[in-house]
C-alpha cells in the first residue's frame, strides 16, 4: 500500500502532529512494526493515528448515512447496495420499521400456550439496530469517484465530519487509481474493472472532476515509477532517484 505520494496532504498523520516548520512529533504509547517502520508510520503516513478516524467514518456510514433519504437516492442512482440492503438479502428492503414477534414460550406438555401479543405490543426492529459484519467503505468510495459524485459535500454526508482524515487518503488514492485505469486500458476495460456483481454494475463512467495540476503531476510521477518497476528499474536502477514514483 503506497502512502508516500500523498502523505504530505494529511499532515495530521505524519508521525503524529506536523508543525508549520515541518518537524514531526513522535506519538507516545506502544510502538508497532509495520513494513519496517515504527510507531505505525509507513512512508510518513501514521496508520495508528488514521484508523480511529476511519472507524468513525464507518460508524457514521452504517449507523446514520445509509438510513437517510439522500444517501439511499444517490446509491440507487449509481446502482450500489447499502449495507442494510445487503443484510436484508433483497434489492427492495422494507422502508419502515419491521414488527418482530417475540418467540412463543413452551410450557409443559399439554399446558396452555397463550396467543402471541398484538402487533402494537411487539418489539420494533429498527434498521439501525442489527449488527452488521465488517463493512468496507472502499466499494462506495470507488463508485463515488468513478461516477463523479465524490464532491466534499457528498463525502461528508456519507462518511461524516471526519471524512478528510478518515477516508481522505483512500479517496485521493482511488482518484489516482481511476486515472491509471483510464490510461492503461481505455473506457471498456475501465468500466469492466469498476463493475461489481451483475445487479450492481456501474451505470456510467465520469471523468474526474475538479482535478488540479498538482494531482495530475503526482499521478504522472507515480505512473512513471510503475513503468520503471515493470522493467525492474528499482533501487539503484531507478531512473530518477529521489522522485516519489521511484519510492516503490
Amino acid at each position: 500500500m503506497e502512502f508516500n505520494s500523498y502523505a504530505s496532504s494529511f499532515p495530521c498523520f505524519n508521525n503524529g502532529n506536523a508543525s508549520a516548520s515541518g518537524s514531526h512529533r513522535q506519538p507516545s504509547g506502544p510502538s508497532s512494526s509495520l513494513g519496517g517502520e515504527t510507531d505505525g508510520a509507513v512512508g510518513g503516513f501514521d496508520i495508528i493515528a488514521w484508523y480511529p478516524k476511519h472507524q468513525s467514518c464507518q460508524r457514521y456510514f452504517v449507523e446514520v448515512a445509509q438510513h437517510s433519504y439522500p444517501c439511499q437516492a444517490l446509491a440507487a442512482f449509481i446502482n450500489i447496495k447499502l449495507p442494510f440492503q445487503r443484510a436484508a438479502g433483497s434489492s427492495n428492503p422494507p422502508t419502515g420499521s419491521t414488527p418482530v414477534r417475540p418467540p412463543l414460550s413452551f410450557g409443559p406438555l399439554g399446558g396452555f400456550h397463550p396467543p402471541p401479543p398484538p402487533l402494537a405490543q411487539t418489539q420494533i426492529h429498527h434498521p439501525t439496530m442489527p449488527s452488521y459484519d465488517w463493512v468496507s467503505l472502499y466499494p462506495y468510495i470507488r463508485r463515488l469517484v468513478a461516477t463523479g459524485f465524490d464532491a466534499p459535500a457528498i463525502l461528508r454526508s456519507w462518511f461524516g465530519d471526519d471524512w478528510e482524515c478518515g477516508i481522505g487518503p483512500q479517496h485521493e488514492q482511488e482518484r489516482r487509481n481511476f486515472l491509471f485505469a483510464a490510461k492503461s486500458g481505455g473506457w471498456a476495460t475501465a468500466k469492466r474493472d469498476y463493475d461489481m456483481i451483475a445487479d450492481e454494475c456501474i451505470p456510467y463512467l465520469q471523468p474526474l472532476r475538479k482535478i488540479s495540476e498538482e494531482e495530475l503531476e503526482g499521478a504522472e510521477d507515480v505512473w512513471s515509477g510503475w513503468l520503471a518497476m515493470e522493467d525492474w528499474m528499482l533501487g539503484k536502477r531507478a531512473p530518477r532517484a529521489g522522485s516519489r514514483g521511484s519510492e516503490l
